[in-house]
């Protein structure tokens, strides 16, 4: 039999074997042009390289052989090349990539779709009295700190050095679980009741993360009935805006756009990104770091914004400007800001609405403090509520929807937890007796329309 000779398109053994090696040369050409065309692509885009250098690591797919792009601005590394660092205190989303942080209560970062993209701002609409909303912002920083990121710490009432003299002590895994199982102890037997009431639509609901347990833990858990050690503090680095001092040691110029509060914690921002190299001008020039920026506060009359004294305030537009221009700062930078806001206080609704739609994410806290609720039996085992006004939609078509909305928190002895409202549906044991007078006068009314129960004297039962 004749086969050919080599090259001349036979289809003996050789020309089979010469096809195999084409086809793998032209697959392997493939592969690389399709990793060089993503590092091209990618090289250019800070943003994009974000979850990249959270995910650590590359791995190769099958076996084979991979193909880096070697940039000489990471430094020489192993023999098989430079590899991107992963920031501490980051994770890339599952949903959508986005590089993101902790806010510093698992149960938070839960609820807002595994934690805050960097980036991004996080508002905290304060409850009546300013306690738990303080108590979540004091999470925020305290988590920077175990993390080792950058604060700016910035407020009108309180001087940033007392702020961080009042953080929580961090609390390992295994102390963590004790003091659940301390609090679930005295709770058994209340809960094992409670059990048998809970309505079906609960039932079949997905568990809070309350605790660590979990493999992909994120996040850290802290002791609000101890402060944080000094020595942690003293190894942090931070920068503190404190308005009376930044005031003070700068001429009072006002501006026709923003308040000079406003103005001047604009200008701290963005000096601080630019000197340490956040927002990209100046790389830094160590491992990456976070930026994170706390705010207390914010449009209250100690910034010298009047949107909480009046219904139609000299400042309407002071406020949402200086959002507009931070969210613009943030977007640019490795940075996720948290800002306190007394929205009860704001008397126009309206600047209400345009505050959250120029915020990323908001979260509201309704205490029950000075409330009917706080009387109310259905409510005695929670504090208040938390509502979830706005989730940001990051590189994706639709937002991130949480599953419920019945969602109330309570401060224990040492832990701040999220639960779900679960309220019992017998009323015999949560209505008081006016509520079941009226109800059965209403029943009898009732009754008597509808031609039942003519000569009836006994009441139902409810």
């Amino acid at each position: 039999m004749y086969y050919g000779r080599r090259g001349e398109g036979g289809a003996g053994p050789g020309s089979q074997s010469s096809a195999r090696v084409n086809t793998g040369r032209n697959k392997m050409a493939a592969l690389t042009t399709g990793v060089g065309d993503a590092g091209r692509r990618g090289a250019g885009d800070p943003r994009a390289s974000m979850a990249t250098a959270a995910g650590g690591h590359e791995t190769d797919s099958g076996g084979g052989c991979s193909f880096r792009r070697k940039d000489p601005a990471l430094g020489s590394g192993s023999s098989g090349g430079a590899r991107l660092r992963s920031i501490a205190g980051t994770r890339p989303s599952v949903r959508n990539g986005q590089l993101l942080v902790s806010a510093g209560l698992p149960a938070l970062d839960q609820l807002l779709g595994g934690g805050l993209a960097v980036g991004t701002l996080l508002l905290i609409e304060e409850d009546k009295y300013n306690i738990y909303s303080n108590l979540l912002f004091k999470y925020f920083l305290a988590e920077g700190i175990v993390c080792g990121h950058t604060l700016l710490v910035a407020s009108a009432k309180e001087d940033p050095d007392d702020i961080l003299q009042e953080l929580p002590e961090p609390l390992h895994d295994d102390k963590y679980r004790k003091e659940l199982d301390e609090v679930s102890s005295h709770r058994s037997q209340g809960e094992l009741d409670i059990s048998m009431k809970i309505a079906w639509r609960y039932q079949n609901l997905p568990k809070m993360e309350t605790g660590p347990g979990s493999s992909s833990r994120f996040g850290h858990y802290y002791d609000v009935s101890k402060r944080m050690p000094q020595e942690i503090i003293q190894s942090a680095k931070w920068h503190g805006f404190f308005l009376p001092e930044e005031i003070t040691s700068y001429p009072n110029v006002e501006s026709c756009a923003l308040t000079h509060g406003y103005t001047k914690l604009l200008h701290s921002i963005q000096r601080i990104m630019s000197e340490e190299g956040f927002d990209g001008s100046c790389p830094q020039k160590k491992q990456k770091n976070i930026l994170r920026i706390g705010i207390q506060s914010l449009g209250s009359p100690l910034w010298g914004d009047d949107i909480c004294c009046a219904d139609s305030p000299e400042h309407m537009h002071s406020l949402t400007r200086f959002l507009y221009v931070l969210r613009g700062l943030l977007r640019m930078s490795l940075s996720a800001c948290i800002i306190t806001v007394p929205s009860h206080l704001i008397q126009n609704k309206a600047i209400t609405a345009r505050i959250r739609s120029l915020s990323d994410t908001v979260v509201g806290l309704e205490s029950f403090l000075g409330s009917e609720r706080e009387a109310n039996s259905l409510y005695k085992d929670f504090h208040g509520l938390i509502h979830i006004h706005q989730i940001p939609r990051l590189n994706s078509l639709i937002g991130d929807v949480s599953d419920t909305k019945d969602l109330a928190f309570k401060l224990q002895r040492k832990v701040f937890t999220i639960e779900r409202l679960h309220l019992p549906p017998d009323l015999s044991d949560t209505v008081s007796r006016s509520s079941k007078r009226d109800l059965v006068e209403s029943a009898k009314q009732l009754s008597l329309g509808c031609g039942m129960m003519a000569g009836g004297k006994e009441c139902l039962d409810f």
